[in-house]
């Protein structure tokens, strides 16, 4: 395998991870959990950016679609349009590394709705190098995701959603191997299904709750000749919020979501005294962890090891003032053995007649080796709620 491909693997990873270095003990050894297309577990939404990621259960809007999807059909706008942009990895002083996404739904009736998604994430500049360091041209790594989805209320608080996605991640780019193996962009399709309770009134507040199984789909290779592919990044989110109404004018929401990945962890390498033995052991279990079915992955990622560690956390809340003017703060933890990300984020909101904007900020955390590549990330969105027949007489926000 060519440098430029390790290279770029490592750096994905790392791009996801953005945790802290540790020393390797049996107590706290790094065993972290890598997939493929690992963008399509960043973010998109500069909402949810500022509550620490924090989007099961929040109030439907725009961008649902990429978090729990089966949110849409208690939307109060028969149609909303969302963009965000996020510089990706810009306190590494890269300048040409974004993660761009769109979506949309619109209402069909008081009872469905259709949905659209997109997500771009350009890798910037590659400088291509064989192991000799010898260079091999440059690339433009790029990855997308497109997907659409139905949602429909099955009472007057439950709703469900079903998705369909399109995986497109071409890493080598503008790359010519030497001789025999050819690089290929990797595509997969995969589903999501979400469930969404609503339990929020405008008068008195109350409880949301949801859940959501995403990414659910086929692995992925690069190459003409792979047979053993890399598992995408299924998940599974679990999710609570309360929504308090002080007055008209005030109002807090402050919810939980819980992730789990339902990827199973590599095989650890073999420790015998012959490395002959610990090449024939590693290769075995290398063989048959790559050639697990993607459903038989989702059951044994459950297996092997303290579960608890497994799981991601977002912890986040939205005050809100008359409906227009939106302050948010949150906290994201994973444990440090599964990549140490753990951060706080800020944003704010303005919602005025159709328009909105929001905007989210990860603050700062670690210091010198141990400093958060993930440190400064930014996040600005644009939002549109119209009404089918193109009026809007009020403006009522995404709080409830």
């Amino acid at each position: 395998m060519k440098r430029f491909y390790q290279g770029l693997a490592a750096f994905l990873v790392f791009s996801c991870v953005g945790g802290q270095v540790m020393g390797q003990n049996t107590a706290n050894a790094i065993n972290v959990t890598t997939t493929a297309v690992p963008f399509l577990r960043i973010s998109p939404d500069a909402r949810a950016g500022g509550m620490g990621d924090l989007g099961l259960t929040t109030s439907p809007d725009a961008a649902s679609g990429f978090y729990n999807l089966a949110k849409t059909p208690f939307a109060k706008k028969d149609i909303g349009i969302g963009l965000t942009y996020t510089p990706w990895l810009k306190d590494l002083g890269l300048n040409d590394v974004y993660l761009l996404s769109a979506s949309g739904y619109k209402k069909l009736d008081e009872n469905s709705a259709f949905s659209l998604g997109i997500r771009y994430f350009s890798l910037g500049s590659i400088q291509f190098e064989d192991f000799s360091g010898n260079s091999l041209g440059k690339g433009n790594p790029r990855e997308f995701s497109l997907d659409a989805g139905y949602s429909r209320k099955l009472g007057d608080k439950l709703s469900i959603a079903l998705a369909g996605r399109y995986i497109y991640s071409n890493l080598a780019q503008g790359y010519s191997a030497p001789s025999g193996l050819t690089y290929q962009p990797g595509k997969t399709f995969a589903a999501d299904i979400s469930l969404f309770y609503h339990g929020v009134t405008e008068e008195a507040g109350g409880w949301n709750f949801g859940a959501a199984l995403t990414n659910l789909g086929g692995k992925i290779g690069y190459t003409n000749t792979a047979t053993e592919k890399d598992y995408i990044p299924a998940d599974l989110g679990l999710g609570a919020s309360y929504t308090a109404v002080f007055n008209e004018d005030n109002k807090l929401l402050v919810g939980l979501d819980m992730h789990k990945l339902l990827v199973p962890v590599a095989p650890q390498p073999a420790n015998t005294a012959d490395p002959v033995e610990n090449a024939r052991i590693d290769s075995t279990n290398l063989s048959n962890y790559h050639n697990k079915s993607f459903v038989g992955s989702w059951f044994s990622s459950f297996s092997g090891e303290n579960q608890l560690k497994t799981l991601q956390f977002s912890l986040g809340a939205e005050y809100a003032y008359q409906d227009q003017f939106f302050f948010r703060a949150g906290y994201y933890y994973e444990d440090k053995t599964k990549g140490g990300r753990q951060y706080f984020s800020v944003g704010v909101g303005l919602k005025y007649n159709v328009l909105g904007l929001n905007f989210s900020y990860l603050a700062p955390s670690g210091s010198g080796n141990n400093r958060s590549p993930l440190s400064n990330t930014l996040r600005f969105g644009l939002s549109f709620d119209l009404d089918s027949n193109g009026g809007n007489n009020d403006t009522s926000g995404s709080t409830n």
